[in-house]
């Protein structure tokens, strides 16, 4: 069994569409509403929800500590052009990629999102 769907709330579902479509391969295939929701797929065939934090009750885009979504690449490489490309377009990275644990990688934050971008060592 695979899970192939997650409902991520964030506070700009427009500025979000953008984020993912340009640097995860993901495609908007779906929009509700005025930008309240949207519903992309990657080549995987993985369904992002991406829901305007103004359906949640009091406005709540909070996640818990350490929650995260992580995208695991195939090489060191691709981690560094990922790396390089999401700071090219001016994302806030606080910390170049590096040997984390049993991975190579780096964290960020999007909006309230915290997300990881690795490649972990066989």
């Amino acid at each position: 069994m695979t899970i192939n769907h997650l409902n991520l709330p964030v506070s700009n579902v427009a500025e979000a569409i953008t984020f993912f479509e340009s640097h995860f391969d993901f495609k908007c295939t779906q929009t509700k509403g005025d930008n309240m929701i949207a519903v992309l797929k990657n080549t995987a065939d993985f369904t992002l929800v991406l829901m305007s934090s103004k359906m949640n009750r009091n406005d709540n885009n909070t996640y818990p500590d350490a929650f995260h979504i992580g995208f695991i690449l195939d090489s060191i490489e691709k981690v560094n052009g990922t790396y390089l490309t999401l700071k090219t377009a001016g994302i806030q990275l606080d910390r170049e990629p590096q040997k984390i644990r049993d991975s190579f990688g780096f964290y960020f934050y999007f909006d309230s999102l915290f997300i990881e971008v690795g490649h972990y060592f066989e």
